[in-house]
């Protein structure tokens, strides 16, 4: 890896157009460096209102500072049409935690505690004792 490169960890989530959403996001992240993506798994909404959504996860290694890799996010979320406040939700992409290498990461206090949904597809990539859930929690797993 780079000196100047930094590791991101990200969530991703959508229960409104989810493949039109998930095939922009994707195309988008991969434009900033070098990722990997989890699988995309269907989950109920956290609290019970609105759509399940589907999750996923990526490391994205890249040269942007953690602030501007919030901001492009961010915009990301504006350009599929993202509504705050609201149960319909277009595209939410989140930083989850960075650092120099998968040893020495830094989570996202703004995140904390990490919500099943989160912990779960992260966890396929990175298995980091902040993400271990219980393994018999099972979602449909979805295919794009």
């Amino acid at each position: 890896m780079n000196a100047t490169e930094t590791i991101f960890a990200l969530a991703l989530a959508s229960n409104v157009q989810q493949q039109q959403n998930f095939i922009f996001a994707y195309a988008q992240i991969e434009n900033l460096g070098m990722v990997e993506f989890s699988p995309i798994y269907s989950i109920p909404c956290r609290d019970g209102i609105g759509a399940d959504y589907w999750n996923s996860a990526c490391l994205l290694r890249s040269h942007f500072a953690v602030d501007e890799v919030m901001e492009i996010l961010k915009k990301l979320e504006e350009q599929s049409g993202r509504m705050r406040p609201s149960h319909h939700i277009s595209l939410d992409i989140d930083v989850i935690a960075w650092g120099k290498t998968l040893d020495n990461m830094q989570f996202n206090p703004k995140k904390l505690p990490l919500a099943l949904d989160v912990k779960i597809p992260l966890y396929d990539l990175w298995q980091q004792a902040e993400l271990s859930y219980d393994q018999n929690i099972q979602y449909p797993v979805i295919t794009i």
